[in-house]
């Protein structure tokens, strides 16, 4: 079964003319039509922001935060003892 690229919604733009003469000039140096270069590059750049958008960013004092308690956790609480008793009750080895 071959493979069809549907095109089914179209996109305009308003540019600058010394704009586009970039754009054009990018699009022709990588062999590309001006529509095939401008949908790549608007799907690479939505991708980054999609990407960019799930990271986590910490502010400088969380930052330090984070790494003290990485270094120098907190003594576990008494749920999480339990449930770690419970878990190697669970998972002992068969003998």
């Amino acid at each position: 079964m071959a493979h069809e690229t549907l095109r089914t919604a179209r996109l305009e733009a308003r540019i600058a003319p010394a704009e586009l003469a970039v754009v054009r000039r990018a699009a022709e140096l990588q062999g590309r039509t001006l529509s095939d270069f401008v949908v790549a590059a608007a799907r690479e750049a939505a991708h980054r922001a999609v990407e960019e958008a799930h990271l986590i960013q910490l502010s400088v004092e969380d930052q330090r935060r984070f790494v003290e308690l990485l270094l120098d956790p907190p003594a576990p609480s008494p749920a999480l003892e339990r449930a770690k008793l419970a878990h190697a009750r669970l998972i002992r080895p068969a003998q």
